[in-house]
């Protein structure tokens, strides 16, 4: 939801925009099967009721929804996202990391597949255009794994201990699901600031 947002105010700026996906665990001690679904788990995490946990993620479905984004929380699988973001790693070296995060999120929060399943990455993987057998092969191994603790460790070294979190230009850090006009505001400001120390 956070990166719509942010992708819609880019698309308002008439400026050329790089963005770098960082790696981050919401809970690195998740297992890759999980019995409890959404509901369940934020109730037992968070001391609510199912009832609370229903309503509390609604609000997120109905702010998806604003964006254009179809979240399915009822069928959402959860599971470990490490093997996810070594995929996302492996995409950044061919160039796909964009397309290739952009594929997981869709995959997670809309068409509730299970990616922390291998046959599963491996399917999403193809489709935007990396090969099945080097994906497949580097899913079966550790490849990607020390590339992966690394981003989180800088991550964490910012100041990264949630999800959404933005940091522009290295100096300006935004979090939680801002609405795009701060995006906008916030980029413009920066592309202000490098004119006047340019001129």
């Amino acid at each position: 939801m956070g990166k719509r947002r942010l992708e819609d105010a880019i698309q308002k700026i008439d400026h050329p925009i790089e963005v770098t996906y960082r790696s981050f665990e919401l809970d690195p001690k998740m297992n890759r099967e999980v019995k409890e679904n959404m509901y369940e788990k934020l109730a037992s995490k968070y001391g609510m009721s199912i009832e609370q946990a229903k309503a509390n993620t609604q609000n997120m479905v109905e702010m998806a929804n604003e964006v254009g984004l179809d979240y399915q929380m009822d069928t959402l699988i959860l599971t470990n996202t490490f093997d996810a973001h070594r995929l996302t790693m492996f995409a950044k070296e061919h160039g796909l990391m964009t397309e290739m995060t952009e594929r997981i999120l869709h995959a997670y929060f809309t068409e509730s597949k299970h990616i922390g399943d291998h046959e599963t990455l491996t399917d999403l993987a193809a489709e935007v255009g990396l090969d099945r057998e080097a994906v497949s092969q580097m899913l079966a191994s550790d490849d990607m794994a020390d590339a992966v603790r690394a981003d989180e460790k800088e991550g964490q070294q910012i100041g990264v201990n949630g999800v959404p979190f933005y940091l522009i230009n290295k100096k300006y850090a935004l979090t939680g699901a801002q609405p795009t006009e701060l995006f906008v505001q916030a980029l413009e400001q920066v592309i202000a600031e490098e004119e006047e120390s340019n001129a």
